[in-house]
């Protein structure tokens, strides 16, 4: 059903997915240790949603009866110097998933795959709304490095979590 290059390289995909999982448990565990627990918050809220990213093209893959292989992980980055540095982490990492995103949705056109052309669809969303909230997140971690209960007040007064998007795939296992 899906072309078997998207399904290649969606299964990749899924190794990037849990392997930020894995990164934002590592930076929340470094806020938490600081004792910022509304950055801390943020970040293991942000791991679930990679999480639940991997889940979701595990149940396409499930649905579309192709095979599912999912790749060993690297070593999370543990240190960071300052409070910039897992923020600055954590836009790199998006940027480079939106990028993995649309290549993803690219090989499934190029295909005629439509079917996984639009189940991408929801993820190219959710990419521009990952990059905004991180972008913005660094702005004011980098204004306010030096005064982390200003970053703490912002997050408390600005994250509002996301709720559940009934536009979103189903996760497997949910």
């Amino acid at each position: 059903m899906a072309a078997p290059a998207f399904v290649e390289k969606l299964n990749e995909q899924l190794g990037y997915e849990f392997g930020a999982h894995q990164q934002y448990v590592a930076i929340a565990t470094y806020f938490d240790g600081l004792t910022m627990p509304q950055m801390a918050a943020l970040f293991y809220g942000q791991a679930v949603e990679e999480r639940d990213h991997a889940m979701m093209m595990i149940q396409y893959l499930l649905d579309a009866d192709a095979d599912i292989k999912i790749p060993a992980l690297e070593a999370p980055v543990m240190d960071f110097a300052n409070v910039v540095e897992p923020v600055q982490l954590a836009l790199d990492q998006e940027k480079r998933v939106t990028a993995q995103i649309n290549e993803l949705t690219r090989l499934a056109r190029d295909a005629n795959d439509f079917a996984s052309e639009q189940f991408m669809q929801w993820f190219i969303k959710e990419q521009v709304e990952e990059v905004a909230k991180m972008s913005d997140l660094l702005a004011v971690v980098t204004r306010a490095k030096d005064n982390v209960d200003r970053i703490e007040d912002w997050v408390a007064r600005e994250e509002k979590g996301e709720g559940s998007d009934p536009t979103a795939p189903p996760i497997a296992g949910a």
